[in-house]
């Protein structure tokens, strides 16, 4: 069955990317006097990296603002139709990933995808979160926390939403993640990766 793809489509694709580009963590940590988020720890510009500033009140506010965006994007675009909110939301990852005026390189979306995923169907993104709370309070360990919940988020949708198509965006966001991990998933093969609280 071939895909009906409307103007409202190509527009989901234009405004997801730019919702999802809004580098948030970089103009928070440069608004309030820290600096450029980019040259501390990972270089990365997401919440847990902010947190390596020492203010946890920044690392919040980013955490917020980049699920925020990917929360927006889904639901403002999918109010026009499901499929512009499936292709608003995977944009916005996208655009967080790798945003044009950051040179194509941003974060690794994990708080962006959480945020489309609860707006597009709020139990999924909710046992995702679950997910991401037990197993980095188990092991305190902020990537293997990403991993595990996005991972297991197409298995939410398929489960919670019975939805494919939510069931198909959850599982090339969780590949995405895999691929943006890349270095963590070598550091944790080997025991190396920095556990929450440790820098």
């Amino acid at each position: 069955m071939a895909i009906d793809i409307a103007p409202v489509h190509f527009i989901a694709i234009i405004c997801g990317y730019i919702f999802g580009s809004i580098p948030f963590g970089l103009v928070i940590t440069r608004l309030t006097g820290q600096g450029d988020v980019r040259k501390i720890g990972s270089g990365n510009i997401g919440a847990t990296n902010v947190l390596r500033t020492g203010n946890k009140r920044l690392a919040l506010a980013t955490l917020l603002l980049d699920s925020s965006k990917g929360a927006a994007a889904a639901m403002l675009l999918g109010s026009f139709d499901p499929l512009a909110g499936l292709i608003g939301g995977g944009l916005a990852v996208i655009g967080h990933n790798f945003p044009i005026w950051l040179k194509f390189v941003g974060g690794k979306g994990v708080a962006t995808t959480l945020g489309v995923l609860i707006a597009l169907a709020w139990p999924v993104g909710i046992a995702a979160c679950i997910t991401w709370i037990l197993i980095a309070f188990l092991f305190r360990i902020s990537s293997l926390a990403a991993l595990v919940a996005l991972s297991i988020s197409p298995f939410y949708a398929w489960w919670l939403a019975d939805d494919l198509g939510l069931t198909a965006l959850a599982t090339l966001l969780a590949v995405l993640s895999l691929l943006r991990h890349h270095e963590n998933i070598v550091r944790l093969m080997n025991g190396q990766e920095s556990r929450i609280g440790n820098g």
